[in-house]
């Protein structure tokens, strides 16, 4: 074959991988590398943050004696780890007459991941002998249309900007080709000619591929990335310089010295010791080295070997980051727990709220808002707090302070739910929120900005049931229940339980608010809002395990909500903005947290979420609740394409093993557990705002207006046997004052209501001279 660049510019569209990974690995070192594992072959390579996939994967092909396997589609094989907590796996392939065992060790020194192979055949004739074939896919910057691909002095090389990879082996490869996916690659020649038949020395500017051929079967392989094409061969050189067993001791030292600490409740031989410890180290190979406590939602992108959308899971969300943060406290591992507040209190934004996701160096992605996000960094540094480790938390009380001002200036409709789906008030946002503000007063020390706090609690609280339970509906009719409570209420306060709510990935699909539940309600029992066992609480999930629970081979799982639309479709086609919700391991864990409150064994939940994990033990994002797909490798209770390893699925298994051991949720805290003992406050003042008025306030109550901006109120009192829809009678005004976190407000004792039929009002807003143009009515009780 002449000596000329491959054929087939610019290939086809590029793709990321599955997001179905054995395992993820790095090194804990100055080294700046994340290794996903999945079908057995190196995925997607992160470098140099968690949030920058830069190859999509290395595998291998296996050819000699007039035929050839690709490791990735053989399906055959095991990964093991020395310890749960010691993320070095060793492979094993095992194929028509021969085994290829890889063992993966991330250098803690340098850029650079080491790959020791072994291929072993069961026939020695020089006419069968195998081969190995590495097949690499760069995408550097983490893209795919424009990178370059060459072969050069026996190593395979790729550059794109200020990034480049050099693959090198011990020995160097015997030969090496560079070309186009789907048109010059390796994988096409070996589909086309059944060998290695061509060696292009460059492919320029495209969806590049590299092949090179070993002669040796057994050897080194290391991948290293650096700015410039000469730092990644010079790294590359040093490390197999050095040597796998050198590297790899290393590596084990270090994993071994911080997984010997971690606290796995119950015995040593406790049926969920391995998951715990697993999931701990899933929690912290997911956290960057650049931007400690920075830990991304998922080393993945879901569905990724269908789309080439860089916005994977690969992401920071203050959700998910607590969420981590309270498994690390459940694993005593503060240190790490402290990190992730940190890092939350300096990625805050100034007016309170977090980014909906960002990058680990905290520049933000997309952008909605998601109340949740603002409350659950106050739970983490409340919790560290109670447990006395937040010492060294400088500046946790101004992000306490911002953030508390943030949920009262702009709760309780959230514009956007834990699902980031719908706005309106949903019972998980809402005891986030709730419990948040509680925990805030502890941690401030301005009197009025605590009590204003706690006020504001205390009203959210009392309001929760009025929101969010609905009675005489078509599922209590199904199920036989006086009511339950709701997956959201809808934007609209008036109509919020029955109004419409829009039905996310459904194309279009709108359903009544009452007809729609989810798990959402269970955080008003772990946080401490209400009982466990409150009637309420089990009507509620007589419905929910009607029509959302599933059980599978693997134990019982659950749906977000009834007509959820992100997964994939009827004939396990991957999702696409439209298909159809699967079962949530995570959702799992928080049925077995009720299980806990309500004096129940939570075992059955924990063998379910162990059950559900992949080859390699980790806890994917979703499983399969549908007959089997062989053809696309769905098998019920079993992984999804969707994203895996799920940080928040592994830090609900630590939890619910700790609250299985201790008898209570660990994100419980001590303030909120006395301030109401699970019951409903009757708050002293009934908070109105526009966004978030109310049409009758109870007897013996105050009333206090409020808005984020001055105003003037223009309102009239109603007599007793008045008519609220006549005219307005002695029309008054009063000016706004100031209130704490930047509130205005201006209110009316309960004595001055006594008596009257109700008050008739409307805004007038100074700084922009306008009115708000609705006249707004509230019944009072007399």
């Amino acid at each position: 074959m002449p000596n000329e660049n491959a054929p087939g510019s610019p290939g086809i569209d590029p793709t990321w991988c599955s997001s179905a990974k054995d395992l993820v690995t790095t090194a804990l070192g100055a080294s700046r590398v994340w290794v996903t594992l999945g079908y057995g072959i190196l995925n997607e390579v992160f470098w140099p943050s968690t949030g920058q996939p830069q190859i999509r994967d290395l595998g291998f092909i296996v050819a000699g004696g007039g035929r050839w396997t690709e490791l990735k589609r053989l399906g055959n094989y095991t990964v093991a780890t020395p310890e749960p907590y010691v993320p070095l796996p060793t492979i094993v392939h095992r194929g028509e007459g021969f085994t290829v065992t890889l063992e993966i060790a991330p250098d803690d020194r340098r850029d650079v991941v080491l790959v020791r192979y072994r291929l072993e055949q069961e026939t020695s004739s020089d006419a069968d002998r195998l081969r190995l074939y590495p097949l690499l896919a760069p995408r550097l910057g983490s893209r795919g249309r424009d990178n370059t691909a060459w072969v050069e002095h026996g190593a395979l090389m790729a550059s794109q900007g200020d990034c480049a990879l050099c693959l090198q082996d011990t020995a160097g490869f015997a030969r090496g080709s560079a070309g186009y996916v789907g048109r010059s690659d390796g994988w096409q020649d070996f589909r086309k000619n059944g060998r290695m038949d061509w060696t292009y020395p460059r492919a320029e500017q495209g969806n590049v591929a590299l092949m090179g051929e070993l002669d040796a079967q057994e050897g080194v392989l290391a991948i290293g990335f650096s700015g410039t094409v000469v730092g990644a061969h010079t790294l590359v050189g040093s490390s197999l310089a050095e040597g796998f067993g050198a590297i790899r001791d290393r590596a084990l030292e270090s994993w071994t010295e911080w997984g010997e600490s971690l606290r796995c409740p119950g015995d040593a031989a406790s049926p969920y010791r391995s998951l715990t410890l697993r999931s701990a180290t899933v929690l912290k190979v997911c956290e960057d080295r650049h931007f400690p406590g920075a830990v991304v939602a998922s080393l993945s992108i879901p569905w990724g070997n269908s789309h080439d959308d860089l916005g994977g899971y690969h992401l920071v969300w203050a959700r998910d980051s607590v969420e981590a943060g309270f498994g690390m406290i459940a694993a005593q591992h503060y240190d790490e727990a402290r990190s992730m507040a940190s890092y939350l209190i300096a990625t805050q934004q100034e007016d309170g709220h977090w980014s909906q996701n960002f990058y680990p160096d905290g520049t933000p992605y997309w952008k909605g808002v998601q109340l949740d996000e603002a409350a659950f960094p106050i739970l983490l540094v409340a919790k560290l707090y109670e447990l006395g480790q937040g010492d060294g938390l400088t500046g946790a009380e101004a992000m306490v302070r911002r953030a508390a001002g943030f949920l009262i200036r702009s709760g309780p409709i959230s514009p956007q739910d834990r699902w980031e789906e719908n706005a309106g008030i949903s019972p998980f946002t809402l005891a986030v929120t709730i419990a948040a503000l509680v925990a805030a007063a502890e941690l401030l020390s301005d009197s009025a900005e605590r009590d204003e706090c706690l006020a504001y609690a205390d009203f959210l609280n009392r309001r929760v049931e009025d929101w969010l339970y609905v009675r005489d509906t078509e599922l209590c009719k199904k199920y036989g229940v006086d009511g339950y409570y709701l997956r959201m209420a809808v934007r609209d306060i008036f109509a919020g339980r029955h109004g419409p709510l829009p039905i996310a990935n459904r194309g279009g699909l709108t359903l009544p608010a009452e007809e729609v539940v989810s798990l959402d309600y269970l955080y008003l029992a772990r946080l401490g809002l209400r009982p466990a066992d409150d009637p309420r609480m089990r009507a509620t999930l007589k419905v929910i395990e009607g029509e959302l629970a599933v059980d599978t081979p693997n134990g019982v799982s659950y749906h977000r909500y009834n007509e959820d639309g992100y997964g994939e479709h009827a004939d396990g086609a991957p999702f696409d903005g439209q298909g159809i919700g699967r079962l949530w391991p995570l959702l799992t864990g928080e049925r077995g947290h009720l299980a806990v409150q309500q004096g129940e064994d939570a075992a059955p939940y924990l063998r379910a979420m162990a059950a559900m994990t992949g080859p390699g033990g980790m806890l994917p994002e979703q499983v399969w609740d549908a007959p089997a797909i062989p053809a696309r490798r769905l098998t019920p209770g079993a992984p999804t394409g969707s994203a895996m390893p799920l940080l928040w699925a592994h830090a609900e298994f630590m939890k619910l093993v700790a609250a299985q051991h201790d008898g209570k949720p660990i994100e419980l805290l001590d303030a909120v557990a006395k301030r109401w003992g699970a019951k409903r406050p009757e708050p002293a003042v009934w908070r109105w705002r526009p966004d978030a008025p109310f049409e009758a306030l109870p007897p013996g109550v105050g009333l206090r207006v409020e808005d984020g901006k001055p105003f003037r109120l223009h309102y009239a009192m109603v007599a007793g046997g008045g008519d609220l829809d006549g005219d307005w009678p002695d029309v008054q005004e009063a000016r706004s004052q100031p209130a704490p976190f930047g509130m205005y407000a201006v209110g009316f004792a309960a004595k001055q209501l006594k008596g009257l039929a109700g008050c008739k009002l409307t805004l007038f807003y100074e700084e922009a001279n306008q009115w708000e143009g609705v006249d707004h009515t509230i019944a009072l009780g007399g």
